[in-house]
C-alpha cells in the first residue's frame, strides 16, 4: 500500500508534515488528498520503475476528517459545525486541500517495493484553489465572468474529480462530477443550475460558505445573486465547474485548463480513441446520473503527432448518443442553430449549448441512460464500453436500458460505423447485465457464483485487451438487504473475445474499488481504495466504534489508499 491520504509528498514552511487528526489546512496542502478516485501511472523515460503517479480525489469525509469532529454539533451533514450557521475555517481549507489531484513520483527498489519520493520536482497538488484557465467556445462568455475573473477566462479550482482521462499527447484529464451540490443559490435559479442540482435552500455540500473568516474563496459557493452584476457577487461560480480539466504532469508549473468544447455536466471521465495521424481526435464521456446521456466529441483539427496539444480540444463538434431498439445508434450533433438548438427554442450560442448542455441533449431526444460512468475503447478493436451503474427510478425499460428500476447495472459496448470515430452511426449490444445468478446474463447464462456483481463502474482496457471492471455498490445498501449476497466492492477481469470472466480481488469493508493502471510491462498494478469504512453508522462514529480501521489497523481512522499488485512470478497482471 502505497500513497494514503494525508501522506506528505511536499514540503509546509521545510517539513514534510505527517498524517495527523490535527493536520491544519496549510499542511493538507502538501499531503496526498481524500478519496482517491481516477489514476493514471506516466513513466518517466518508458520506466517501468519509475513514474508519475496522478490521482484524483472525488470528495471528503469530514467526520473522519478533523479531531474535533467527534461531539461536535454536525448540524444537518456530515461536517462539524460551530454553531447552526458557522464553519472553522481551518477546517474548511482543509477540505478544500484535500480535495483534487495529487501528482507525486514513485519508484520500485531493488527489492520490489515501491514508495513515494517525497519533494521530488515533479510533486503537486491541485485543489479546489488552485487557478486555473477556461479555454474553448465559452471562455469570455457572460456565463463565466465572475468577481474572480470579470473577463470570464479564469476560474479557482476543481472540485469532485472522479474518473480521468489521458490524451494522446501524455497529459492528464481531471473530470468534474457531482460538483453541483458544493452551491448554494436561494434565488430563482437559471436552467443552468437547477438542471444540474444547485441546492436551493439550508447550506452547501460542506457549508463552505459559512467559513468563519468570511473569505472570497469561501463565500463563493454562495452563488444567490446580491450585487448589480456577476462581477460584483458569485452568482456565476457554478457555471464555473461541471468541465473536463487537462494539465501537463511533467510540467510543475503549469496552470490547468478547462475545455469547454466538451461540454459541461457531471462528468464522470472521458476517453480517448486511439489516435489516428491525420485524423481528428475523438473522445467520449458519461453524465453520471439517472436519465443522463453519453457524449462524443470530435475535433475540428486533425491530430498530428508533432503538434498534438490541448489547442485540439478547443474546437470541435460535441455529440449525444441515441440507442435505437433494433441494435443502430446515432451520434446527434449539439451545435447551435442545428434542429432545436435555435433561438426560438431558448439557445442563444454555442456557449449556451455547451454551459446547458444537459438541456441541450434533452431538447435534440437523445436516450436517457441508467447513470453512464467510466468508458473504456479497446486498444486493438476500437470497440467502447460504458458502464451504466443502476437506476432504481426508471419506470419504463428499453433496449439499451433493459431493466425498469435498475437495481443491478449493465455494460453496453458499440462499434462505429466503418471502425472510424468520426462516424455519425453505430451498432451497440449489451456485453453484460449484472447481477444475481437468476437475473444477469453474459455469454447467454447467468453470472455463477465465483462472477456475480452489481453496480459496475470503473473501466479500463489492459494493452492486451482485457476489460477490467470496478464496483460501486452504494453506502447505504452495500453488504445489506438484496445486495448482503454480493459483499464489498470488488474487481474482475473479462475477456471480451473469449467470453471470459473472474473475480480479482475484493476490497475492505465499506470502501469503494476504484482507479486501475499498471506500469508499461504490465507487472505492477495500481488501483485505488476510496473511502473504507465508510458505511459506520452515526451513532457507531459518535461513539467511536469504526467498521474499518484500514489501511493502518488498531483504533486508526480509515484512511483512502493507492494499492500496488504484483505476480509471485512477476509475471504480467492478468495473464
Amino acid at each position: 500500500m502505497i500513497g494514503a491520504w494525508g501522506d506528505p509528498i511536499l514540503s509546509n514552511e521545510g517539513v514534510f508534515p505527517e498524517f495527523s487528526l490535527d493536520n491544519s489546512g496549510a499542511d493538507q496542502a502538501a499531503q496526498i488528498g481524500s478519496h482517491h478516485d481516477g489514476m493514471h501511472y506516466f513513466p518517466i523515460e518508458g520506466s517501468s520503475e519509475d513514474g508519475l503517479l496522478v490521482l484524483n480525489h472525488e470528495y471528503i469525509e469530514p467526520r473522519f476528517m478533523h479531531q474535533a469532529a467527534q461531539g461536535q454539533n454536525f448540524g444537518s451533514g456530515s461536517f462539524p459545525m460551530i454553531d447552526e450557521s458557522t464553519r472553522d475555517t481551518d477546517q474548511v481549507l482543509r477540505e478544500m486541500n484535500a480535495h483534487g489531484v495529487s501528482v507525486y513520483r514513485v519508484q520500485r527498489d531493488a527489492s520490489g517495493v515501491w514508495a513515494p519520493v517525497q519533494g521530488d520536482s515533479f510533486n503537486r497538488r491541485i485543489t479546489a484553489l488552485t487557478a486555473m484557465e477556461i479555454s474553448g467556445p465559452v471562455r469570455g462568455s457572460d456565463f463565466v465572468k465572475t468577481q474572480f475573473s470579470p473577463a470570464g477566462t479564469e476560474t479557482r479550482g476543481t472540485l469532485n474529480n472522479c474518473a480521468h482521462g489521458v490524451t494522446p499527447w501524455n497529459t492528464y484529464m481531471m473530470s468534474e462530477e457531482n460538483w453541483a451540490g458544493y452551491f448554494l443559490n436561494t434565488a430563482e435559479q437559471p436552467d443552468s443550475q437547477s438542471r444540474y442540482g444547485v441546492r436551493s435552500s439550508g447550506s452547501s455540500r460542506y457549508a463552505w460558505e459559512l467559513a468563519q473568516s468570511g473569505e472570497e474563496q469561501y463565500t463563493r459557493f454562495n452563488a444567490t445573486p446580491s450585487g448589480a452584476s456577476a462581477t460584483d457577487d458569485f452568482r456565476n461560480e457554478p457555471h464555473c465547474f461541471g468541465w473536463m480539466v487537462e494539465f501537463d504532469p511533467f510540467d510543475s508549473a503549469s496552470k490547468p485548463v478547462k475545455r469547454t468544447a466538451l461540454g459541461r455536466f457531471a462528468h464522470e471521465g472521458v476517453v480517448f480513441a486511439p489516435a489516428i495521424e491525420g485524423q481528428p481526435v475523438v473522445c467520449y464521456s458519461g453524465d453520471d446520473a439517472r436519465f443522463e446521456y453519453i457524449y462524443k466529441f470530435v475535433s475540428a483539427q486533425p491530430y498530428h503527432a508533432a503538434t498534438a496539444g490541448g489547442h485540439l480540444l478547443d474546437s470541435g463538434t460535441l455529440y449525444v448518443a441515441k440507442f435505437n431498439d433494433d441494435g443502430t445508434g446515432e451520434w446527434i450533433p449539439l451545435v447551435f442553430g442545428l434542429g432545436e438548438l435555435t433561438a426560438e427554442n431558448g439557445f442563444s450560442s454555442q456557449a449556451d449549448v455547451l454551459v446547458r448542455t444537459r438541456s441541450a441533449a434533452d431538447a435534440v431526444g437523445a436516450t436517457k441512460m441508467d447513470r453512464p460512468e467510466w468508458g473504456a475503447v479497446d486498444p486493438n478493436t476500437r470497440e467502447v464500453y460504458f458502464t451504466l451503474t443502476n437506476n432504481s427510478r426508471r419506470e419504463e425499460s428499453d433496449e439499451a436500458n433493459p431493466r425498469a428500476a435498475n437495481p443491478w447495472g449493465h455494460i453496453i459496448r458499440w462499434q462505429e460505423g466503418n471502425d472510424s470515430g468520426t462516424a455519425m452511426v453505430f451498432n451497440w449490444d449489451i456485453f453484460l447485465l449484472a447481477g444475481p445468478e437468476d437475473d444477469s446474463e453474459f455469454q447467454n447464462a447467468g453470472l455463477d457464483d465465483d462472477q456475480k456483481f452489481v453496480n459496475p463502474d470503473g473501466l479500463w482496457f489492459d494493452a492486451d485487451s482485457r476489460l477490467w471492471i470496478q464496483t460501486d455498490i452504494s453506502e447505504s445498501v452495500q453488504n445489506s438487504g438484496d445486495f448482503a449476497q454480493f459483499g464489498n466492492n470488488q474487481m474482475l477481469a473479462a475477456d471480451p473475445v473469449n467470453g471470459v470472466l473472474r473475480r480479482f480481488l475484493t476490497g475492505p469493508i465499506g470502501q469503494e474499488i476504484t482507479g486501475v493502471v499498471t506500469t508499461p510491462d504490465q507487472r505492477t498494478m495500481f488501483i485505488n481504495v476510496q473511502h473504507p469504512g465508510a458505511t459506520t453508522s452515526r451513532d457507531d462514529f459518535e461513539n467511536g466504534n469504526l467498521i474499518s480501521h484500514w489501511p493502518d489497523g488498531g483504533n486508526s481512522i480509515p484512511r483512502s489508499a493507492t494499492v500496488v499488485i504484483t505476480k509471485d512470478d512477476g509475471g504480467k497482471i492478468g495473464s
